[in-house]
C-alpha cells in the first residue's frame, strides 16, 4: 500500500509551477533508505533555517519565521507549527546538513526572480531541503508570503508521509487484525498504543500513559446523506457514539465535543475524499479534556461511513507532537474498494 499526501493537488501545483528540481511530489519513503546515506538528525516538525544574520533578521527571514511560528488550530494552548532553529551559512557543514528539515535562504544577483527548489534525502534520510532563492530580500519575502500555505503544507505533508509509511513496517498487529475482522479495513497504529476495548462497530485503543494518554478509535455509521460530512451533523453523530463507547469514571460522565472549538475541511487521503475534523473534546461533568483529530471516509462498497480519530489527554503538557503522531496514523486507513478503484 502506498501512502499519498494530504492536499496533493496543492503540492502538485506548487512543485510543477514554482520549483526547480525533479518536479515530483514526495512519495512513499523507503524506510531502509540509501545504505550510504546517514540517518537525519532532529525531531519531527523541527526546521533549521540557514541564512546569514542580516537575512534572518530582515524581510526574508521574518517571512519564513511567520510560517514556522504560526499556531496550530485545535489545541487548548498556543503551540507553534514547527520548532525552529537558525544557523548562518558559514556554519552549514557536513554535520549540520544532516538535519531532517532545512530551509536555505539564498540571495544573489544571478537570480532573476524569487523561486523555490525542493530536494529530498540529499545528505541524510529522511530529509527535506527547501531552498528559497532570489535577487533580494524583498522579492523572497513577497514570494514566501504568497506561498505560505504551500510551504507549510509541504513540510507537514512530508512529515506525515514519513510517519505513516513507517507504520506500514511496524504497527500494533493485534489492533490491525481486529480492525480487519470488524470493518474489513486496513488501519495501522503505533505499537505502544496497546490497550484495546472492542464495542459495537467501535474499537478504542490507548497507550494508558501515566502523565499523558494517546488514544485512537475507529467506528462506522450507515451512510445517510452527504450532510454527514458537514460540521453540525458530524458533531451530533460523534457525541452519540462517544457517549455510548467512552464513559467517564462515574455515572453521568462521558466524552463529548466542545462545540465552540471544532474545525472541519475537505482533504484527499490516498486520492480519495475525506473530511478532516479537529478541535477539543471534554468529559461531561468532569475536568478532563484535550484535542482530537478525525477523518471521515465513505465506504461505497458497504454503504457506510468509516471514522478514524486520535485524541490526547495530556494536562500541563504540550500536545503538538502527540496529536500529529496520531494524525499520521489516520492516513493509513484503507477502506474496502480503495485498491480496486
Amino acid at each position: 500500500m502506498k501512502i499519498k499526501l494530504l492536499s496533493i493537488l496543492t503540492l502538485a501545483i506548487l512543485l510543477f509551477a514554482s520549483c526547480d528540481g525533479d518536479g515530483k511530489a514526495p512519495g512513499k519513503h523507503r524506510r531502509s533508505g540509501n545504505l550510504l546515506t546517514p540517518v537525519s538528525s532532529g525531531n519531527p516538525y523541527e526546521v533549521m533555517v540557514v541564512a546569514d544574520d542580516s537575512v534572518w533578521n530582515g524581510w526574508a527571514g521574518k517571512a519564513v519565521q511567520q510560517i514556522l511560528d504560526k499556531h496550530i488550530v485545535g489545541l487548548p494552548q498556543d503551540e507553534e507549527q514547527f520548532h525552529k532553529s537558525h544557523i548562518s551559512e558559514k556554519h552549514y557543514d557536513q554535520i549540520t546538513n544532516l538535519f531532517r528539515n532545512i530551509i536555505i535562504i539564498k540571495l544573489g544577483k544571478e537570480y532573476t526572480q524569487a523561486k523555490m527548489k525542493v530536494e529530498k534525502d540529499v545528505h541524510s534520510t529522511p530529509q527535506l531541503i527547501i531552498t528559497l532563492q532570489g535577487p533580494n530580500q524583498f522579492e523572497i519575502s513577497t514570494y514566501v508570503t504568497e506561498h505560505t500555505k504551500d510551504i507549510e503544507t509541504l513540510i507537514i505533508s512530508d512529515e506525515i508521509n514519513r510517519e505513516a509509511n513507517d507504520l506500514l513496517y511496524e504497527h500494533n498487529i493485534k489492533f490491525a487484525k481486529a480492525v480487519k475482522e470488524m470493518f474489513d479495513c486496513e488501519f495501522y497504529i503505533p505499537i505502544d498504543i496497546k490497550s484495546m476495548k472492542i464495542g459495537d462497530n467501535f474499537i478504542w485503543a490507548s497507550d494508558d500513559g501515566l502523565s499523558s494518554i494517546q488514544n485512537i478509535c475507529i467506528y462506522s455509521l450507515p451512510y445517510v446523506s452527504e450532510k454527514m460530512f458537514t460540521k453540525s451533523p458530524y458533531v451530533a453523530l460523534r457525541d452519540t457514539i462517544m457517549k455510548k463507547n467512552i464513559p467517564g469514571g462515574h455515572p453521568g460522565m462521558w466524552m463529548q465535543t466542545n462545540k465552540e472549538f471544532v474545525w472541519t475541511k475537505n482533504i484527499s487521503v490516498n486520492g480519495k475524499y475525506a473530511m478532516e475534523a479537529r478541535g477539543l473534546w471534554e468529559m461531561r461533568n468532569d475536568a478532563m479534556g484535550g484535542p482530537f483529530i478525525s477523518h471521515s471516509r465513505i465506504d461505497k462498497k458497504n454503504g457506510r461511513v468509516i471514522v478514524v480519530e486520535g485524541f490526547v489527554y495530556a494536562p500541563d503538557k504540550m500536545k503538538r507532537t502527540m496529536l500529529r503522531r496520531l494524525e499520521a496514523a489516520l492516513y493509513t486507513l484503507v477502506v474496502p474498494g480503495d485498491d480496486e478503484e
